[in-house]
């Protein structure tokens, strides 16, 4: 899973095999260190939550978990469905923008960087 954080936007992009896992167990998540030390980290997470009804997004100090509900996450994995977008009212502090979607290979990428990767619809375009 790749997360990318860019001013109040969010973007988790997830390979075939964690849409997999996703989609049967209803969690992913990933640790990334930054050093030795306790409390050097950030975990990040993809959670389906049936009695919720619209994207949310949890944090606590090292982690933060963005969660759907629970139709909405089956509907997006088992479909062709690319990705699913919200805009999370943080009152005084704005909005933040959220997205997450699959993630496509890239066309001027090899085929070993593709790999677990979606099928690009653009393939069949590139020069």
């Amino acid at each position: 899973m790749k997360l990318r954080i860019q001013g109040n936007s969010l973007r988790l992009r997830i390979s075939r095999s964690e849409l997999m896992r996703f989609h049967e167990t209803g969690l992913l998540e990933t640790t990334i260190y930054f050093g030795r030390e306790a409390g050097a980290e950030l975990t990040y997470a993809l959670a389906r939550d049936n009695s919720r009804q619209a994207v949310d997004v949890e944090s606590l100090p090292h982690r933060v978990k963005v969660i759907l509900p629970g139709e909405t996450a089956q509907n997006w994995a088992s479909t062709d469905q690319v990705g699913i977008s919200a805009e999370i009212d943080l009152g005084n502090r704005g909005k933040l923008s959220v997205l997450i979607e699959k993630d496509f290979a890239c066309l001027d990428r090899s085929a070993e960087d593709n790999a677990d990767t979606f099928p690009n619809p653009l393939a069949e375009h590139a020069c």
